[in-house]
């Protein structure tokens, strides 16, 4: 991510991965506005191309060909990435209620998440039928659909409902992929039977007559039932039930009728159309508040009211970015007019598409390359990014920034130029005011309280466990690294057996005026404590100061029993060795800072390092451990070597079983490593057959540091199958034997690596 050497002085808040905001960010990432922040708040982290989407269906594209990867297009516009759902607004305080954070706060703030089919307003439509918008979820759906019709042994009808360009072209790739599939099992592609309902007298009824009846001889030519002039009114008992009273059965139905805005737009308060789209003027900002913009689908231009096509978002995508700077900078916006007419290439399934603008109609296979050429081309604006280098020089525009903002911005400088401050008390009280800590009759003085230091109680029959971690901030997104640093460093207490109680936090936040300070602390220590209260740790107070990076950290205090207290040190000749999560933070992490790591790969390492061990540790002390520790910068090698030392054993390590993440094999593939595996490296020379091993293509992977990874424990074998069972059923399904504990050998190298 680029850095900064300018104070935030306003936020910039894009809702929505949609095609507009993908161009906002590349405009961005190409001329950064000092002082601004970025924040895309994205229900999901690849953003599909909706002009690519039917081809992806057919089988014509990957995935990684149909989408736009918005973590590093995030990194190259140094935003910051919030994986969740906007549900809500609240524009008196300007914030942006989201589904599983706090809310984020706002200066300014644009809205591009697309829309969705009308479903609930047909009887039993919800949660029956499968809307094809927002695309992001249907692409999911889709995979889960055409699963369930291969693996099904007898006929399948699907049904389509909508009958415009976006339903014909579903329909139809639909039909070719699962034929194809079908035909590759041996099966006849007439055990499927498609139904189009329309609501119109005529298909593509946007289009001129001459596009319909292209399309009407496709259809026949595939034997595909037509329904024209009978919409929709009923889903009930597998049935669909039209105007006419016909009744359809089917197994699966696909939605692709007008689409509809989310219920919060119009809640909010914000001005909406008929239909409940952000109304907004030419220049793309809203008609009710300035302070609010809309493009794509989700927002009506008044004066030039057009079809919900992926085709207009993405033109507006410039004049949104330059009305979004506009704007920031208190200068008058420029009004955009649309195109009135469009280039429509719609695709019939196979590589062969029909083409259609101003009257004119034409059909081939060469405009489907045409169409493939234009589409490629679009999605390489995105993926080929240029590398950019960081300007440390401060461009801040004072128009930016009011005079008591100039004001704070002129006390920070002063505060960088010596020790890192403390926050202010005003600040700190603040952002800590919503955030109430888990209650505990043992916490005597407290986070709450004015005492200069905590006071717990110690059980009798129990011993204190203490543990500290502190590390600088990987991610973009305070909140959730909050919850990774609170994992962190729980584990250590988890890895022994023990019981935390309460926490002491070390929190830096980077310098910035008040408001931007109280917003990140917020963010941090919603979730941080959102971990500690799950396992009922007290926070009880702590040290938060200023500095260049966000950092964070804890001392957590735990209690035990004295004797079931779990140690390196008990590894037993014929314990299996379990770990409990996959491995390859480190080189992901690594490759994320060089924008070379899918989103993909990010969010599902992000999901494991949130993950606690608390249950893990109760599942291995269950099954009678012999000993147990958590993986983290020292990697698989540097810990279990510290477990063979203190127990006086040797272990087989098993490259083949040793669980990785997704994407970690293809970093260390393209050399990326994380800056500490030099140092976890040395420790090789406990490897018996290093010549044999260093081969292996996974060798390296146990050299990786690892944040918030799993517990590595010995378990009895007896005891190993059903302890691995019941942590997959417990979510630790990449848990799994990695090797076995040897009585200790005449060799120097206690590890013997095997592939």
């Amino acid at each position: 991510m680029k850095a900064s050497s300018d104070p935030v002085v306003k936020d910039l808040v894009l809702v929505g991965g949609g095609h507009s905001h993908v161009a906002v960010l590349k405009n961005f990432g190409m001329k950064p506005l000092p002082g601004v922040r970025l924040t895309l708040i994205a229900r999901d982290v690849h953003t599909p191309y909706s002009g690519m989407l039917p081809g992806y269906v057919a089988g014509h594209y990957t995935f990684d060909e149909v989408h736009v990867d918005l973590r590093p297009l995030c990194q190259f516009a140094g935003a910051r990435l919030y994986h969740d759902e906007a549900i809500g607004l609240d524009l008196t305080n300007k914030k942006v209620l989201c589904s599983h954070r706090p809310s984020v706060a706002f200066d300014l703030l644009s809205i591009n998440n697309g829309s969705t089919p009308m479903v609930s307003n047909v009887l039993g439509a919800v949660g029956t039928v499968t809307p094809v918008k927002p695309i992001d979820q249907f692409v999911d759906r889709w995979e889960r659909l055409s699963q369930r019709v291969v693996d099904n042994l007898g006929p399948s009808r699907i049904v389509v409902v909508g009958a415009g360009a976006g339903g014909v072209e579903i329909l139809l790739a639909i039909q070719y992929r699962l034929q194809h599939l079908l035909e590759n099992r041996g099966r006849s592609a007439s055990e499927l039977e498609f139904h189009l309902v329309c609501q119109s007298e005529t298909i593509l009824p946007g289009f001129g007559p001459h596009v319909g009846r292209r399309f009407e001889r496709v259809l026949s030519e595939r034997e595909v039932h037509v329904h024209r002039g009978n919409g929709a009114v009923a889903v009930r008992d597998g049935e669909l039930e039209l105007a006419d009273a016909t009744r359809l059965r089917f197994d699966e139905i696909l939605w692709v009728t007008e689409a509809g805005a989310a219920p919060w737009i119009k809640e909010s308060g914000l001005a909406t159309d008929d239909a409940g789209f952000v109304a907004v003027h030419e220049t793309l900002q809203s008609v009710s508040h300035p302070d609010v913009f809309a493009a794509g689908d989700i927002a009506a231009v008044l004066n030039h009211p057009r079809p919900k096509a992926g085709v207009f978002a993405v033109r507006q995508g410039k004049p949104l970015a330059r009305n979004l700077r506009r704007s920031l900078r208190n200068r008058p916006l420029k009004p955009f007019t649309p195109q009135r007419t469009i280039l429509a290439l719609v695709s019939t399934g196979d590589k062969h598409a029909v083409a259609a603008k101003a009257g004119f109609s034409a059909e081939g296979p060469l405009l489907w390359r045409w169409k493939d050429w234009i589409d490629r081309r679009w999605m390489a604006k995105y993926a080929d990014l240029p590398e950019m280098k960081t300007d440390e020089k401060s461009n801040l525009d004072p128009k930016l920034a009011g005079p008591e903002a100039l004001k704070q911005i002129s006390a920070i400088a002063m505060r960088c130029g010596g020790c890192g401050a403390k926050v202010g008390a005003d600040v700190l009280s603040r952002a800590l005011s919503e955030l109430e800590p888990v209650s505990r009759a043992d916490v005597l003085v407290g986070l709450k309280d004015p005492d200069d230091a905590a006071v717990v109680d110690v059980p009798a029959n129990k011993v204190m466990v203490h543990t500290v971690d502190y590390f600088r901030a990987f991610i973009d997104d305070p909140y959730v690294f909050g919850q990774v640093a609170a994992n962190h460093s729980l584990s250590d207490i988890f890895a022994m057996g023990a019981e935390p109680q309460s926490a002491l936090a070390i929190a830096t936040v980077p310098y910035g005026i008040e408001a931007k300070v109280e917003e990140t602390l917020n963010q941090l220590m919603a979730g941080a404590m959102a971990v500690l209260d799950e396992c009922g740790t007290a926070l009880v107070g702590g040290h938060t100061s200023e500095g260049a990076e966000l950092a964070l950290g804890f001392s957590v205090n735990g209690l035990g029993d004295r004797d079931r207290i779990m140690r390196k040190a008990g590894m037993q000749p014929g314990d299996l060795l379990i770990l409990t999560k996959p491995l390859g933070t480190g080189t992901l992490f690594a490759a994320d800072m060089q924008q070379k790591a899918k989103g993909r790969w990010i969010d599902q390492a992000l999901q494991s390092m949130v993950q606690s061990n608390r249950r893990a540790a109760d599942c291995l002390h269950g099954h009678d451990a012999t000993a147990c520790t958590d993986i983290t910068g020292f990697g698989l090698l540097g810990h279990m070597v510290e477990m063979i030392r203190a127990s006086g054993v040797d272990v087989d390590i098993e490259l083949s079983s040793l669980p990785i993440m997704d994407g970690a094999m293809e970093t260390v593939r393209l050399g990326i490593l994380s800056s500490l595996q030099p140092a976890n490296v040395r420790l090789r020379r406990a490897v018996h057959n290093l010549e044999e091993a260093g081969s292996h293509e996974r060798y390296p992977i146990i050299f990786d540091p690892q944040t918030s990874g799993g517990l590595l424990a010995s378990v009895p074998d007896s005891k190993a199958s059903t302890c691995l069972n019941e942590l997959h059923e417990m979510g630790y399904e990449h848990a799994a034997v990695i090797g076995r504990v040897k009585p200790e050998s005449k060799y120097l190298e206690p590890v013997t690596v095997l592939a």
